[in-house]
This record gives structure tokens, C-alpha cells and sequence, in this order.
């Protein structure tokens, strides 16, 4: 079990190392990671969403831990090309506030469906975070430079969540209360962002 976590984090983390090696200003590849990388830190809404996801996957435990973070990143790369590409999605906006939502209810009633059912949801939810990252590209940018910008950014992100919860998790009982106390704040968050309060 601790191997599985471990091989998981350090998955993620492998997976960010590129943006995090690259992430400074400048023109082509170098641009397009720094990029690439900002945009996701750079919104309340993205944020919140991976961090969210990290933290759902350190409840769920177990192969969880892994696979519900790298199937966001995975389905988040795949709204990410059709953003670049300019295919129509609709309701991106919406699904990015729905996202923050969803995953912040999941977190603060410590929700625990079945790994599969779990993936579904975060891919779903990924793919409008995927998208907006992809229309939002500079014309001069590496495309695939961009994305990788914007999923190493989302890994450590993630990272960021499971080690909340983890962390969290080590204190005891009053640690439920801090999950719940900050999935309802991110879920509120989400309602403020769809509602254009925030």
C-alpha cells in the first residue's frame, strides 16, 4: 500500500518536474511551459478544483490516491487540445464553477464511491479546466510545450491536495473537521465564482 502511494506521488511529481525546471519568462518552448504553468495558479477557480482533487483522492486512499489525480491530468490534456484546436465545448465556464462545487461537497461530506465511479467524475470536470487552459494559449506558444506547462502545474497541484489530506489525516478525529470545514468553504467558493461574486 505505501509503495502504491509512494509510486503515485512520485508519478505526479515526475510529471511536473518539466514545468518546474522551465517555468520562467521568455520566448518559444520556454514561454510556452511558463505559460503553460501559470495558468492554472493563476485563477481562484483552477486552483481550488486541483487542490480539491488531491484532497478527494487522499479520502478515497488506496490505488485512489494515483489514479484519480492522473486521470484528471490525463482528461484535462485531452479538453486542453480540443481548447487549442478550437473545437466548440459548451458550458465551459459553468463546468469550471460546477467543478469547484462538486469536488469541495466531495471533500466536506468525505465522500467515498468506488474508484471508477470517482474517476468518472474528476475526468468530467477535467476536461472544461482542460479546455479553458487550451483557448487560453498565446498564439506564439509551443502547443505541446503549453500543455505540458499546464499538467505539471495541475500535478503539483494535486500533490498539494493529497498532502493536505494526508497530513490532515495524521492529526485524528478533528481532522474530519478541518476536511469538512474546508470542502464546504471551496464548495461556497464555487458557488460564489458561478454566481460572479467571486
Amino acid at each position: 500500500m505505501k509503495a502504491a502511494i509512494k509510486s503515485g506521488l512520485l508519478a505526479l511529481a515526475a510529471v511536473a518536474l518539466p514545468a518546474v525546471a522551465h517555468a520562467h519568462t521568455g520566448v518559444g518552448a520556454a514561454g510556452g511551459l511558463a505559460h503553460g504553468f501559470m495558468h492554472p495558479v493563476g485563477g481562484l477557480d483552477h486552483i481550488l478544483a486541483m487542490v480539491a482533487v488531491g484532497t478527494f483522492a487522499s479520502i478515497l486512499g488506496g490505488r485512489a490516491l494515483w489514479l484519480v489525480p492522473a486521470s484528471f491530468v490525463l482528461m484535462m490534456a485531452a479538453g486542453g487540445i480540443l481548447g487549442i484546436e478550437g473545437v466548440a465545448v459548451p458550458f465551459v465556464e459553468i463546468g469550471i464553477a460546477a467543478s469547484v462545487i462538486v469536488l469541495g461537497l466531495a471533500v466536506a461530506l468525505r465522500w467515498n464511491p468506488p474508484t471508477a465511479v470517482a474517476m468518472g467524475v474528476v475526468s468530467l470536470f477535467a476536461v472544461f479546466h482542460g479546455y479553458a487552459h487550451g483557448a487560453e494559449m498565446p498564439m506564439d506558444a509551443s502547443g505541446v510545450q503549453y500543455a505540458l506547462g499546464f499538467m505539471g502545474a495541475t500535478a503539483l497541484l494535486h500533490v498539494a491536495g493529497i498532502a493536505l489530506g494526508l497530513g490532515l489525516a495524521r492529526v485524528g478525529v478533528k481532522s474530519h473537521v478541518a476536511t469538512r470545514l474546508g470542502g464546504s468553504a471551496m464548495a461556497l467558493a464555487g458557488l460564489g465564482i458561478m454566481t460572479g461574486i467571486l
